[in-house]
């Protein structure tokens, strides 16, 4: 397997993922309950007016520029639009607000020609400046600030050498992107659904954040309000440019019920139409109510970070090493996550990881662990997790800290847990003292630098483990700027085994993506990047 061609095993793989098109129409059992939609139909079409989505959080944000977590995402897909877009089933990328786009021989100067007619929800004219104005805000020195947390991701940073030099509009249609040295996932990043996608200058120029609570895109859906909490409302695009996929259902609900169990009655009784943040325990629950349970491996890692930083005991290699002895991943997983997950051997998920099956993982060896963490006087760490599943971890983050306890433990360190709600939890990653901390990331774009480039990310919600390694930065820097993809693979198997190595994170699992839904909905998308496309949806009464 060390020497498959990753892209061929990318683009098999995800012809397996994503697409729900759910034929079969037979009624839910238990038909006396009320169903979402049921009272409000369009008239005799058979079609229900609304479908509520039930995910288990609110968003952080509406403005893709300010935000980076999947909650926020699923709803952004549907607001917002990008230059250019993944397909249905695949990361393959196809034009979108761009008619169709060129790049130069050198790989330094993306074309794009841009479609016309296109307005902004507010009525504003989609062009080549708005565009110009959408990326600059996130540009270092044109508009970026430390919140924006996708931007450096997203579209580099020029001062280092690696990102957007400059944007450059040519009429009213078209516009010249510029990099400041070649960069093989570039035209991938732009069809991501954080940072990429293109907002309604009128409204930030007014006012920076006034997108976070008032989205406004050209796509498929508007924004009508944000019941903290609660649930966040859209309405059908009804001058939508896209004709061909004009939005079939005419209201959207995105709600958010917290935990798992409250998630699957909601879909049971009708409250929900679709939910995810599912684990192997509530499959039955779902399947014997007469729902259907949509399953397909997922593009994300579930990890411990380790605090790299001064601040904190585990920046001693030696330490992260003896902890990660002290965890026997391959039970934890089994025992947590059923077969709904699988053990983590590399950062990306195997089938689009360019790793060697030589590179190995810490070994579960308590005996060592236990010597020598007395031996560096490791006897107590403080750890901050979050309470609520999430799409890599549908147990949640306290119960994973939770059992991580038990193996430190064992050891003889004590774990002692802080656990937050999602929305706060990522503000005190940043802010409270930690030595290790419970994250993951759902892959945005099926390139092998968007998982391995986390760990050379200078934002601390990026990096979370603030790993500063300049021999790992250089070679994703090498990795980024070459072209040729057995060449590329054999630069990320270096950076796999350096992870291996220092041990910044824990490698724990990569979940399966997991959603139950209402046999009557049908034409609904979940995408390998985790987002759910709905403007294709509809319900049958």
């Amino acid at each position: 397997m060390g020497s498959f061609k990753a892209e061929m095993s990318r683009k098999t793989f995800v012809k397996m993922m994503g697409l729900v098109s759910a034929g079969s129409a037979f009624a839910l059992a238990g038909c006396g309950s009320k169903r979402a939609s049921d009272a409000s139909g369009s008239g005799d079409s058979g079609i229900a007016d609304t479908i509520t989505f039930a995910q288990g959080a609110d968003p952080r944000g509406l403005d893709p520029a300010y935000v980076d977590d999947g909650e926020s995402a699923k709803i952004i897909e549907n607001i917002y639009e990008n230059l250019v877009t993944y397909d249905d089933d695949s990361c393959d990328v196809k034009p979108k607000l761009a008619t169709d786009y060129n790049i130069s021989d050198d790989g330094l100067t993306y074309t794009f020609n841009l479609q016309q007619g296109v307005k902004f929800h507010d009525g504003t004219d989609f062009n080549a400046e708005a565009v110009k104005k959408s990326i600059e805000r996130q540009l270092e020195g044109t508009g970026r600030t430390d919140d924006m947390t996708y931007a450096s991701f997203t579209f580099g940073t020029a001062s280092e050498g690696n990102g957007v030099k400059s944007v450059e509009t040519d009429g009213d249609y078209t516009v010249k992107i510029t990099l400041a040295a070649a960069s093989a996932p570039f035209i991938k990043n732009l069809a991501m659904v954080l940072a990429a996608p293109i907002a309604c200058p009128t409204v930030f120029e007014k006012d920076p954040t006034g997108l976070m609570e008032n989205p406004v895109g050209t796509g498929p859906y508007k924004f009508v309000s944000w019941d903290k909490g609660q649930n966040v409302k859209l309405v059908a695009n009804d001058d939508y440019w896209d004709k061909d996929n004009a939005p079939k259902t005419k209201n959207i609900v995105f709600k958010f019920i917290a935990e798992n169990a409250s998630r699957v009655t909601a879909l049971n009784n009708g409250e929900a139409d679709i939910i995810d943040g599912l684990d192997d325990s509530v499959v039955d629950t779902i399947t014997s109510a007469g729902n259907q349970l949509f399953t397909a491996d997922g593009m994300n890692i579930n990890y411990m970070a380790f605090n790299c930083t001064d601040s904190s005991v585990c920046k001693d290699q030696k330490v992260r090493k003896a902890l990660a002895q002290a965890v026997n991943v391959d039970e934890l997983v089994s025992s947590l996550y059923g077969d709904y997950a699988s053990v983590a051997n590399s950062v990306m998920p195997t089938w689009m990881a360019p790793y060697d099956s030589d590179i190995q993982q810490t070994p579960y060896d308590p005996d060592t662990a236990k010597a020598t963490l007395a031996s560096l006087g490791v006897t107590s760490l403080k750890c901050i997790t979050y309470s609520n599943v999430r799409p890599y971890n549908t147990k949640g983050g306290q119960v994973l800290a939770e059992a991580i306890q038990g193996y430190f433990d064992k050891v003889g360190v004590k774990l002692d847990i802080t656990a937050y709600d999602w929305t706060t939890y990522k503000t005190k990653t940043t802010t409270d003292p930690w030595d290790v901390c419970f994250y993951g990331w759902t892959g945005d774009n099926g390139d092998p630098d968007n998982f391995m480039n986390l760990l050379a990310d200078p934002t601390p919600t990026m990096n979370i483990a603030q790993f500063n390694n300049a021999d790992y930065k250089a070679l994703i820097a090498q990795g980024v700027a070459t072209s040729d993809e057995d060449q590329r693979n054999d630069i990320y198997k270096q950076c796999e085994q350096m992870v291996a190595d220092q041990q910044p994170w824990l490698l724990i699992s990569h979940s399966k993506n997991l959603a139950g839904y209402n046999p009557k909905v049908s034409g609904f998308v979940i995408h390998p990047t985790g987002v759910v496309r709905l403007w294709n949806a509809t319900k049958q009464q």
